[in-house]
């Protein structure tokens, strides 16, 4: 017990360190190239902080617990819109650009939304119970697959405005790797530590899988938005967030049922999947309303996710 409690410890203070080199070296990477930092964003940041999501998922699908996959994805994804980037909006109001309202976050809502039509299969279709199969994978990839050309459209459409790099190229890709292998490697202290601390008290897999991994897998998206935010660097605290989700959804998930066969998410319930598109709406209305994210609005974000782990604390429990 004290082993894995010293892990915790020091997890998260190489996750912090870690994450403020890759905000660093990300945001060089991309004034060097002269690339929007949105992009780089969504995709090399949100693939790097996606990476201990994706390493949990092989794993678990190895070991045969695929609800494990399902409650870090959901989980990840509810904690990522409303946990981060509601503390992130504390810290500094997030200024939503119109590119990312119109077409970044109605692409993060499709694929949401489709997860959640493939997921409920005893509602929409005539099975009786839910399952993810390899083929509703394949569906997801091909989706996920528009948003990558998206990307490419974007980079030759668009180009960043003249900026100064903090490091040379050849340092800013150095700084950014020793920074995503901190992160990844104090996510995986914590998650280790918390995961056997929790086991040891006979919490079930649906809620080790939606709060301790799912937190612990996003933390290098909490400390690299919470770190971009306080440096000013909004696109990449937003565009982190957005990425993440995406690559989560058509990666993390898509790609191990593809891999190694279906989910059957026995102890799931409608309400994970509910919350989990309820806080993509919100994402949207707040930053649709007026381009930007308020304190106030980050309070409302952490209200309502307060009372879904309040649920589901209580529902665990009795």
């Amino acid at each position: 017990m004290l082993l894995n409690l010293f892990l915790l410890v020091i997890g998260f203070i190489v996750l912090i360190k870690g994450a403020d080199f890759f905000v660093d070296g990300a945001s060089s990477f991309a004034s060097n190239l002269k690339v929007p930092k949105m992009v780089i964003a969504l995709s090399i940041l949100a693939f790097g902080t996606s990476a201990p999501e994706f390493a949990v998922s092989f794993k678990s699908m190895l070991e045969g617990s695929g609800e494990l996959v399902l409650g870090n994805v959901i989980g990840s994804n509810i904690i990522n819109i409303l946990l981060i980037l509601g503390v992130s909006s504390l810290i500094c109001p997030l200024t939503v650009k119109s590119d990312t309202i119109k077409k970044e976050i109605p692409i993060l809502f499709m694929i949401t939304l489709l997860l959640s039509v493939l997921f409920c299969d005893n509602i929409l279709g005539s099975d009786e119970i839910n399952i993810i199969t390899r083929s509703d994978g394949i569906v997801i990839l091909l989706f996920f697959s528009i948003f990558i050309y998206y990307l490419f459209s974007v980079i030759r459409k668009r180009k960043e405005e003249e900026e100064t790099s903090k490091y040379p190229l050849g340092k800013s890709i150095i700084i950014s790797i020793l920074g995503i292998i901190a992160i990844i490697l104090g996510s995986h202290f914590v998650v280790e530590g918390a995961t056997f601390i929790a086991k040891c008290f006979g919490v079930s897999e649906r809620i080790i899988g939606l709060t301790i991994v799912a937190l612990g897998t996003s933390l290098p998206e909490l400390m690299t938005s919470i770190v971009a935010a306080k440096k000013g660097e909004v696109d990449l605290a937003v565009g982190n967030i957005l990425g993440s989700n995406i690559f989560n959804i058509g990666i993390v998930l898509a790609l191990p049922v593809v891999i190694f066969g279906d989910i059957v998410p026995i102890g799931f319930s409608l309400v994970d999947i509910i919350v989990m598109i309820i806080s993509t709406v919100v994402l949207f209305w707040f930053s649709a309303n007026d381009q930007r994210i308020s304190a106030k609005e980050g309070f409302i974000m952490l209200a309502i996710f307060l009372l879904y782990y309040g649920y589901m604390i209580i529902e665990g429990v009795f």
